[in-house]
């Protein structure tokens, strides 16, 4: 029996050779690409897509070039050796540090050349470490700033002296002629939008700076951290003025580098201890990477105007001022402030802890 097939649904392509639609399919999907493809990005859009090929991306914010190195040179060598995307903010070129190496003694005091130096340092201190992104805070454009205005935008070494405290120890201050291109006079409003358009553009889930205090009461450091945390806010914040980047990013965890009391005699600090000295308790994770010694020294040598490295009795030591000698330590302890504290233990021992990959 020959049976007649019933015609094709109202809704069925009906184009000859084309009996189940193929081609008209493959026609719709083309105007697509062609709509996403002359759709224009902005330049930190496409660098966001791009920071999106790590899987893990972590952000660290520093002051002045070495300070990245002696805190969290360990931890950025582990992440960066395990193809963790990691990004390097320095806050100033420290311009104003005290040089430390005889050779190099000539820079001191001459700003733009010691600047100069210490961007270079940096740079083989980074290669080091095996961070390839690193940027300093003034050259983030606002959103809309022209590459003029963003040249023109500075952040300079504000100085620091140190103050006798009643107790007979010291504690850092603002230097005396502190100019007013200084950090920590600057607008935090307008260097935290600066810093909130590099977290758009990495989009890391974990963000690394001082505590409140500074670490020892640097009104740099103080200053990098309070930009620091007003950033993170103003990063997910789709409504805030003068941020570069169209798409808002929430950071998972911010960390801030601390020490633990139990440690405080190992640093060979006089009178009462710094602001980065805390509590063991208050310690939420410690990074130990022993295996990045070597990379770690080697940074710290590269910072050869601001501290010296030898090896001694009991292992690797670091000096800043050349009379009081520390440990280089491969173990480096962090506090959390915002963030979900991992359920695995009391002290998390990946800062990515908690965090959906």
């Amino acid at each position: 029996m020959t049976t007649t097939p019933d015609g094709p649904p109202a809704s069925a392509p009906t184009a000859t050779g084309d009996p189940d639609g193929v081609e008209a399919l493959l026609e719709d999907a083309a105007e697509i690409v062609d709509d996403v493809a002359e759709r224009e990005f902005e330049p930190q859009d496409l660098a966001s897509m791009e920071a999106l090929d790590s899987a893990r991306r972590l952000l660290v914010v520093h002051a002045h070039p070495d300070d990245e190195t002696i805190g969290n040179g360990a931890t950025m060598a582990r992440y960066a050796a395990a193809g963790a995307g990691v990004t390097l903010v320095t806050c100033t070129r420290g311009e104003r540090g005290e040089v430390v190496d005889p050779e190099l003694r000539h820079l001191e005091g001459d700003l733009p050349a010691l600047a100069a130096h210490r961007v270079l340092e940096l740079g083989s201190a980074m290669e080091a470490l095996g961070v390839e992104d690193h940027r300093f805070l003034d050259d983030a454009p606002l959103e809309g700033e022209d590459a003029a205005a963003t040249a023109h935008a500075t952040y300079e070494d504000s100085g620091m002296a140190w103050v006798e405290t009643g107790g007979g120890g010291r504690v850092a201050g603002p230097a005396p002629d502190t100019g007013p291109g200084a950090f920590a006079r600057a607008d935090v409003e307008e260097a935290a939008a600066r810093l909130a358009g590099v977290l758009r553009e990495v989009r890391p889930q974990v963000v690394v700076t001082y505590e409140p205090g500074g670490g020892y009461g640097h009104p740099d450091h103080v200053q990098a951290a309070r930009v620091a945390l007003r950033a993170v806010d103003l990063a997910a914040d789709p409504g805030a003025a003068g941020v570069a980047g169209s798409e808002p990013w929430s950071v998972g965890k911010v960390y801030e580098s601390v020490v633990p009391a139990s440690q405080v005699s190992e640093m060979g600090w006089e009178g009462e201890p710094p602001s980065m000295v805390v509590p063991d308790e208050q310690v939420t994770a410690v990074v130990d990477a022993p295996e990045q010694l070597s990379a770690k020294v080697a940074a710290l040598r590269a910072h050869r105007s601001q501290l010296q490295v030898r090896h001694g009795e009991d292992g690797w030591e670091l000096t800043v001022s050349g009379d009081r000698w520390m440990p280089v330590a491969t173990s480096e302890a962090y506090r959390l402030a915002r963030g979900p504290q991992s359920a695995l233990g009391p002290r998390e021992t990946d800062l990515f802890a908690g965090l959906a990959r």
